[in-house]
């Protein structure tokens, strides 16, 4: 039976693990192989890694530092940062990768996700939607390369033609939201949910196992992905990898059966 998902999102800068907030000033936070067998004994239902350096420098993925990471992991592992090609795609699921983001190249050349769907199948292809409002009316733009590059489409649209294209998964990260930890964009979820059908995570924002509990309750079985609440703990922010207690887990999926 299908049921929500509770992620921890690690981000990757100069190959330390780093915690941002809207996307800027970096902040060291450990060793990302430290962090894997930590959430490896939490048992944590899924976890994405995104490298932020791969695509603003114009590189390919470290493949050495994905395959110690996915030999590392005794969880499903999304990767995302620096994939343009369905060679490099290819090269990371065979690595022992269960799925792998794209942003940038998506974004430049919607057609890749048909070939990817091809190469590796549906269920290992996801596209990260990056989102924050612009302008007076606050209408939400899709940018790339961490925030930097503007992308000319419509988010709907958008979402849209990645489903229609044969993407398994869809991340929409709240650029706004990003290490605020003060909730999830509720107004940005809807819109995406409510246009589409394909499975989606949300990312950016979640501050409390409360924000994650209100998230499952108004949308169901969902992915609900958070990077500081997993990292962080107490007010002044100490670093501290963690993840909820089984039983707490089971609490939060449990409301998820009123849904279906």
């Amino acid at each position: 039976m299908l049921r929500s998902r509770i992620i921890p999102c690690l981000l990757v800068h100069n190959q330390g693990l780093v915690k941002t907030v809207k996307f800027k000033d970096p902040k060291y936070v450990g060793d990302p192989i430290n962090a894997v067998k930590i959430f490896n004994e939490k048992e944590v239902d899924e976890l994405i890694v995104l490298d932020i350096d791969a695509t603003a420098e114009g590189r390919e993925p470290d493949y050495r530092m994905i395959e110690d990471l996915a030999a590392e992991c005794r969880m499903p592992f999304c990767y995302g940062g620096g994939v343009t090609t369905v060679e490099q795609a290819v090269k990371i699921i065979n690595s022992g990768v269960e799925k792998v983001a794209l942003s940038a190249a998506f974004a430049a050349n919607p057609s890749l996700v048909t070939d990817l769907v091809e190469a590796v199948g549906s269920q290992s292809v996801v596209a990260v939607v990056d989102v924050k409002k612009v302008g007076l009316f606050g209408s939400y733009e899709i940018f790339t390369h961490n925030g930097q590059k503007k992308v000319k489409r419509d988010l709907i649209e958008y979402c849209r033609e990645l489903e229609r294209l044969g993407v398994g998964e869809i991340v929409v990260n709240a650029i706004d939201q990003d290490g605020m930890m003060k909730g999830y964009d509720e107004k940005l979820i809807a819109k995406v949910r409510e246009a589409t059908h394909v499975p989606i995570t949300v990312l950016g924002g979640a501050g409390s196992l409360d924000d994650i509990r209100q998230l499952i309750e108004q949308y169901g079985i969902i992915g609900a992905a958070a990077g500081s609440l997993f990292v962080f703990k107490g007010v002044y922010r100490a670093v501290l990898i963690n993840y909820p207690q089984r039983a707490d887990k089971d609490a939060l999926f449990n409301q998820v059966s009123s849904f279906q």
